[in-house]
């Protein structure tokens, strides 16, 4: 069988995996989107689609102020006895909560919140019926895993939290899930950092409080030592088996632009496992993760043509906003205010209407976006807007955090209507020279994504767009930044005052590498 990495591409990290019969689902880091916590189905572990967010009411996911990169991190899902269980962190809320679902296409219940301090919550169900809960602990001898035994029904801890393993040695252990293979129990963990350091490693032990072993071979996935052209950052990994008995690992990685920069995020990926003769498991045959993988083969038979995966998370998409709602990719930023927002005012057109906030702070601004999946890609939206001043914008951004994004935006410029490219990349503000555009007219604003540049054009529709600028992908990157945990998206936005209605959005790959782009 034949599959390519990523499987689920662009700013989708920390990925969490349960499997109920012959479905597979998984969970996602959101930090300051919302909603939050996506939510992916597979029957193959190869094709995946979008079927919600677990956390899609202000209640369940307050994020009032959350600043860039906070907000939900590193979400696990598990199911037990008919139900699935998502437990995470709100790093701008309470700490630590759980939600459930009986119907995994349905709404989770409101948050059921743990006093068990540390960041990436994970459960346990052990054969006996206890339920243990792991998080990272600050313990005696630094930071290390904690583990707690958990009543399900109310959050309350049965127990005080316990360090149970400080890692292999690595800086950050954290990420900790537990499994049972053949009477042991293996503690899985991420360590070094969810940088270019990134590993993960394993130990096991007779009782679920330790001692551990550590494997002689952690750790047991890493690219800390392989060359920048390859998958970096690898680790933050999960464990499904197959109704065959196979197993399977997702964790996250990133593709890297140039040296040691990167801008899409942290994506989600897959590799096989196997169990050696001592027990302990194998990623990838011990081999490097690669785009294009070649293994033995889930042992059902994959339906459709192997590739990167066939749903609106990975390939070309359009939105027409023709059905009341609008696709699941599309995030806001932190709780939106909904009276700025419509579908139903103009059919087949999405309204933005400015608010108070705009993209340069940490409310929420009227803006929807979608992750960038892919280097090279062609991005449009058709607009009408009839700016009332200067201070009057719509557009498309290309936006990472509010201090680093590049809006290609609808305005007023000495009185005439215009559209201008501003890019932000921390203090630093340029703007463009104004394009002068007609007044009634509807406006084809569009990106042309590449691996080192984005090209801003606009135009009248059906007429041929003027380039109003470009911006290096370099200065959106993570590592220009202050440590962001996020990728790109490419939103669209009002701000300031008047409406914009959005007639469409188009999301487009190149079906290949500009010559001069290739290594």
């Amino acid at each position: 069988m034949e599959y390519y990495n990523p499987i689920i591409p662009g700013f989708y990290p920390d990925p969490s995996i349960c499997r109920v019969g012959n479905d597979y689902y998984l969970v996602t880091s959101s930090f300051e989107l919302f909603p939050g916590v996506p939510l992916f189905h597979s029957d193959d572990l190869i094709h995946w689609e979008q079927i919600g967010c677990v956390l899609n009411r202000e209640s369940q996911l307050p994020l009032g102020r959350c600043q860039p990169s906070q907000g939900i991190w590193a979400p696990t899902i598990r199911y037990h006895k008919g139900r699935f269980y998502m437990v995470t962190t709100n790093m701008s809320g309470k700490g630590n909560f759980y939600v459930w679902t009986d119907d995994i296409r349905g709404e989770w219940s409101d948050p059921i919140w743990v006093s068990q301090k540390g960041i990436d919550p994970s459960l346990f169900f052990d054969d006996d019926g206890t339920v243990y809960l792991l998080s990272t602990f600050d313990g005696p001898k630094g930071q290390g895993i904690g583990q707690s035994i958990l009543d399900l029904e109310t959050g309350k801890l049965l127990t005080e939290p316990k360090p149970v393993w400080y890692g292999s040695g690595g800086k950050y252990p954290e990420g900790p899930h537990l499994y049972k293979w053949d009477g042991l129990y293996y503690l899985m963990i991420a360590e070094g950092g969810t940088e270019y350091g990134h590993m993960e490693t394993i130990a096991r032990s007779r009782s679920p409080w330790g001692p551990y072993e550590s494997c002689p071979r952690n750790p047991i996935l890493t690219h800390r030592d392989t060359a920048l052209d390859q998958f970096q950052a690898v680790g933050h990994a999960d464990l499904v088996d197959t109704p065959d008995g196979e197993l399977w690992a997702v964790f996250h990685g990133i593709r890297t632009t140039q040296y040691m920069l990167h801008h899409i995020g942290r994506e989600t990926m897959l590799a096989p496992v196997y169990r050696d003769k001592d027990g302990w498991p194998v990623i990838s045959g011990g081999n490097p993760i690669t785009p294009h993988m070649r293994v033995t083969s889930i042992k059902r038979e994959v339906p459709r043509e192997t590739g990167k995966a066939s749903s609106e998370s990975a390939g070309a998409f359009q939105e027409h906003f023709d059905d009341g709602r609008l696709s699941y990719c599309w995030s806001y930023l932190r709780n939106p205010d909904t009276a700025n927002y419509t579908l139903s005012t103009r059919p087949s057109f999405l309204g933005l209407t400015a608010g108070c906030d705009f993209l340069d702070g940490c409310g929420s601004p009227t803006f929807i976006g979608r992750r960038q999946q892919h280097f090279f890609v062609n991005v449009q939206a058709v607009v009408e807007f009839s700016p009332e001043n200067e201070n009057s914008q719509a557009g498309i951004t290309v936006f990472h955090t509010n201090e680093h994004h590049y809006d290609l935006l609808v305005t007023r410029k000495n009185g005439e209507k215009a559209v201008l490219l501003r890019k932000r990349v921390g203090d630093m503000i340029t703007e463009s020279q104004p394009v002068y555009v007609p007044e009634k007219t509807p406006l084809a604003l569009s990106v042309q994504a590449s691996k080192l540049e984005y090209i801003f054009s606009a135009g009248a529709v059906g007429e041929s767009p003027k380039v109003v600028g470009k911006g290096r992908t370099q200065l959106l990157s993570t590592e220009c930044m202050v440590s962001t945990f996020t990728g790109c998206l490419f939103g669209l936005f009002a701000q300031g005052a008047g409406t914009a209605w959005f007639d469409s959005f188009t999301y487009l790959p190149a079906c290949e590498e500009p010559a001069e782009e290739k290594r």
